[in-house]
């Protein structure tokens, strides 16, 4: 019995074991790498805080009316030139 089982490994090689070996590697590292890009795509953009997101035009727009430096008439026109 011990002879057929080695005479088998023989007619194989070693290259077959190595194969197996580089191939399950592969498959855990696609498994893996699958896992991270699934959880970081769910919680991409959630821990992102409101205040670090970037304003929009509009909000531009706004803040510089508040402060005062664009009067009321280059708002109305920017916020129209704005929404077309």
């Amino acid at each position: 019995m011990w002879g057929e089982l080695t005479a088998d490994m023989g007619r194989y090689g070693w290259g077959h074991m190595l194969f197996g070996g580089l191939m399950m590697v592969l498959f855990w590292g696609i498994v893996i790498a699958l896992i991270i890009l699934l959880v970081r795509s769910l919680t991409r953009g959630r821990g992102v805080p409101p205040s670090q997101q970037r304003p929009t035009a509009l909000n531009i727009l706004q803040e510089r009316y508040a402060r005062g430096e664009i009067d009321r008439e280059e708002y109305e026109q920017c916020r129209r030139d704005l929404r077309q």
